[in-house]
C-alpha cells in the first residue's frame, strides 16, 4: 500500500477490525518513511452474474436498476429506506449463491416479487402489473386473491419464527 502522505510504497498495518456490518476490514496504517497514519478498508471483490434479457440480450448486473424498481414500486409507501437496502442486497446474495455466471432477468424479477411481498402488498401489485403485464381489472384481481392467501407483512412480523430466518 503506497502512503497517501509521502507515496512510498513500504506501510505497516497498525491494527485491523472488522467493521459493524462485517463486510470489510478496516485497516490502521503507518508509513514506515514519513510516518504519517491512515486508513484503509478491504472489501472482497465479488463478480455478479450476467443478466440475459427476455430478448436475449446480455448485460452486467446494475444494482441501482434494481434498486430503483424497487423504489418505484414502494413510492409513497410506508417502507423503511433500511429495509430497502436489505431486500436489495438479499437479492444480490441469492444473485450469488446460484454460482451461475448468466441469470435470466425473469428469475431476477421473481426474486424481487418474493422481497415486495414481505415488504408491502401494495407495492407488490404495483410491481407484479407492470412486470407481469396486467391487460384487465380481472389480471389485478387474481393476484390480489392469490395475495390473500399469504400471510401480510405485518401478519408475518407478528409470527414468532421456529426456524432460523434463512433470508
Amino acid at each position: 500500500m503506497h502512503c497517501p502522505f509521502c507515496g512510498a510504497d513500504d506501510t505497516r498495518v497498525i491494527d485491523s477490525r472488522l467493521t459493524a456490518d462485517g463486510a470489510q476490514v478496516r485497516r490502521r496504517r503507518e508509513c514506515v518513511t514519513c510516518a504519517e497514519r491512515f486508513t484503509t478498508f478491504e472489501t472482497a471483490e465479488l463478480v455478479m452474474p450476467r443478466v440475459v434479457k427476455n430478448d436475449g440480450k446480455r448485460e452486467p448486473f446494475d444494482d441501482e436498476k434494481l434498486r430503483a424498481g424497487i423504489l418505484r414500486a414502494v413510492e409513497k409507501r410506508p417502507v423503511d429506506i433500511e429495509a430497502i437496502e436489505n431486500a436489495v442486497n438479499r437479492i444480490m446474495k441469492r444473485m450469488r449463491a446460484t454460482g451461475e455466471r448468466e441469470l435470466p432477468s425473469p428469475q431476477i424479477g421473481e426474486w424481487v416479487m418474493d422481497e415486495l411481498r414481505d415488504l408491502d402488498q401494495v407495492a407488490y401489485v404495483r410491481f407484479a402489473s407492470v412486470y407481469r403485464s396486467f391487460e384487465d381489472v380481472s389480471a389485478f384481481a387474481e393476484e390480489i386473491e392469490r395475495l390473500k392467501q399469504v400471510p401480510s407483512p405485518e401478519e408475518k412480523r407478528q409470527q414468532q419464527s421456529l426456524l432460523p430466518d434463512d433470508k
